[in-house]
């Protein structure tokens, strides 16, 4: 078996094939490979149990290690999703928040399994990012009080217009 030379292990309570098959349902260049079953009985499990999943997540690949509740997921590692429309900020937030997730604030979420993402609208990236700082900072200043990013009231604060 070949891997790639990096991988992301991301370690679940026991859910890590049904965690892999909706992110490959959610986001494109996305599938599952590989399922591993544990050899012999382990702290997290029995033998025959779901022990690893092969998956690759927007062509990032990873492993799903059902290793039990010891080590939880948490805001430090966070998949940050890019997007390019309304629509598609949408489609991801309400995939995730609507299967069992957490809304957080500023663009930031949480899967069922307790996986934090980003879904990060492209223009409001451009805008904190920019040359323009004072539209940076409205912008910046707009983000910060929203749960979804909402392109549209982005944009406004870019302009410098009320919202």
């Amino acid at each position: 078996m070949t891997r790639d030379p990096v991988t992301l292990c991301l370690w679940y309570d026991k859910d890590a094939e049904e965690a892999a098959a909706f992110y490959a349902a959610t986001f494109p260049d996305s599938r599952v490979g590989a399922v591993h079953r544990a050899p012999g009985d382990n702290p997290s499990g029995r033998e025959g149990d779901v022990l690893t999943v092969d998956f690759t997540v927007l062509g990032i690949p990873c492993v799903g290690l059902n290793g039990g509740p010891a080590f939880p997921h948490s805001e430090a590692f966070s998949f940050q999703i890019h997007t390019g429309t309304q629509e598609e900020t949408d489609r991801y937030w309400n995939a995730i928040v609507g299967n069992g997730g957490q809304e957080s604030m500023c663009g930031w979420c949480k899967d069922k399994w307790g996986l934090n993402w980003q879904i990060t609208p492209r223009a409001l990236t451009d805008a904190v990012m920019g040359d323009d700082k004072a539209a940076a900072k409205r912008a910046f200043e707009a983000m910060m009080t929203m749960k979804k990013i909402d392109v549209a009231a982005i944009e406004t604060a870019v302009r410098g217009e009320p919202g």
